[in-house]
């Protein structure tokens, strides 16, 4: 099920991050949640009066003064392309500036609903400074003080109004697996040994592929799509962090995969922003399937296998659930053990425990480990029983949530994953007050 997508933009200063975090309702550092992954996030779910969907901040660039139209139209372009509804924000204070007119026209030309938000109105007394903002020709401006919450309300109503409704991207006995990672891995080429055809444009050029594609093929009486996300573009002198292009690019084609293959560079090695790319798919509770690519390009011996899957394993700690792959898109080497791994995965996605088994397996972990004092006081797990799939997710009904540690949590889900195969795909833990 796809969420629809709704993009912040503007120009630089006017506010937008300050207005995503009141439309998330929260505040959100460059420390993800989720530990061992540490990124700028500018992706969250939001929700309003029970309509749910995701909102993008283009926000945090720093353009550079030779290429400044440019950028400014390489970001909203971007975001023009992957949203279905458009929250363009000004400065009030400040009024329309040559900028603003220059992203009013791309938005003009869009085709999108677009809502226009002036913020750094922060009283009534200000609340004049919105008319400028009518000449941009896109709509009844909104006045809104992102700093104090104010106008957010009347802002996500006017969002909801237009908003379209979730759909689902394919039926579910298709299986659909995305291809992440950062630029000139070897995605596109991935595609094309995956489809044993030029599906795909194949350059050595970072960022060739523009655009999500979508393919879907059957193989072996199954049906699957893969969805190429190498859409990774440089435009002219853009020094915008790779994260933010790398989310406007590959958030929707993410959210509608079930299965991601995580591709990493055999000779460059595992790099910092590795972390970063892969974070999109593990906030979204995806399968993942680590593919380390060009590996017929390395000088190997016996070891040198094991020598990468350990430094895999150690700086993703986060992912030791996923199954490590080794192969080289240009020669097909071992393209066969991919979708062994993805038939694999997509089982464990989709996997569900009976909840007699399920239970004895908690019992046992309890009589062979007591839960810690935490929080004032030790966790008691009654019973539990799993909910839904894709990702397994699984409610504990306990004597008080506050108890459960994080270490517990651990140790609890490592004896599921001992009793029950779930190789490759995250689980979702909810604890509940017995009542």
């Amino acid at each position: 099920m796809a969420l629809p997508i709704v993009a912040i933009v503007g120009t630089p200063n006017v506010g937008k991050s300050t207005i995503f975090n009141r439309i998330i309702g929260e505040r959100l550092s460059i420390i993800h949640d989720e530990r061992g992954v540490t990124r700028d996030r500018i992706y969250a779910k939001a929700e309003w009066l029970t309509r749910k969907f995701n909102v993008i901040d283009t926000g945090g660039i720093e353009l550079g003064k030779s290429a400044f139209q440019e950028q400014i139209r390489a970001q909203v372009e971007i975001a023009i392309q992957e949203a279905d509804v458009i929250v363009y924000v000004g400065d009030g204070p400040l009024g329309i500036t040559a900028d603003d007119r220059e992203i009013a026209n791309l938005l003009y030309r869009a085709n999108k609903p677009v809502i226009v938000a002036v913020n750094k109105i922060d009283g009534q007394e200000h609340h004049y400074l919105i008319q400028d903002f009518y000449a941009l020709g896109l709509g009844d401006p909104i006045a809104v003080s992102g700093a104090h919450g104010i106008g957010i309300g009347d802002l996500l109503d006017e969002i909801i109004k237009v908003l379209p409704e979730e759909t689902i991207d394919f039926d579910e006995e298709v299986i659909s697996f995305a291809i992440i990672g950062q630029p000139n891995v070897g995605k596109s080429s991935l595609v094309n040994a995956i489809l044993n055809r030029e599906r795909v444009i194949v350059t050595n050029i970072e960022g060739t592929t523009r655009d999500a594609i979508d393919t879907p093929f059957r193989r072996n009486n199954k049906d699957y799509v893969v969805i190429d996300t190498a859409g990774l573009k440089k435009r002219g002198k853009i020094y915008e962090s790779v994260d933010k292009y790398a989310a406007l690019r590959a958030f929707s084609a993410i959210s509608k995969a079930d299965i991601i293959l995580f591709v990493i560079d055999a000779v460059a090695g595992i790099r910092e922003q590795d972390k970063h790319v892969v974070g999109y798919a593990i906030e979204e509770k995806k399968a993942i399937i680590i593919v380390v690519n060009k590996w017929d390009a390395l000088e190997k011996d016996d070891k040198t296998m094991k020598e990468f899957t350990d430094k895999v394993r150690k700086e993703f700690k986060f992912l030791d659930y996923a199954p490590v792959v080794f192969v080289s898109a240009l020669t097909k080497l071992r393209i066969e053990q991919i979708f062994t791994q993805i038939d694999f995965v997509n089982d464990a996605y989709r996997r569900r425990v009976e909840t007699n088994l399920l239970n004895e397996v908690i019992h046992r972990a309890q009589l062979y480990n007591d839960p810690p004092v935490f929080n004032g006081g030790r966790l008691k797990i009654y019973y539990a029983n799993q909910v839904t799939t894709k990702p397994p997710t699984f409610v504990f009904f306990v004597n008080n949530p506050e108890f459960v540690h994080f270490s517990y949590e651990r140790y609890l889900e490592n004896q599921i994953r001992d009793a029950f195969d779930f190789s490759g795909t995250p689980l979702r833990f909810i604890f509940r007050e017995r009542k």
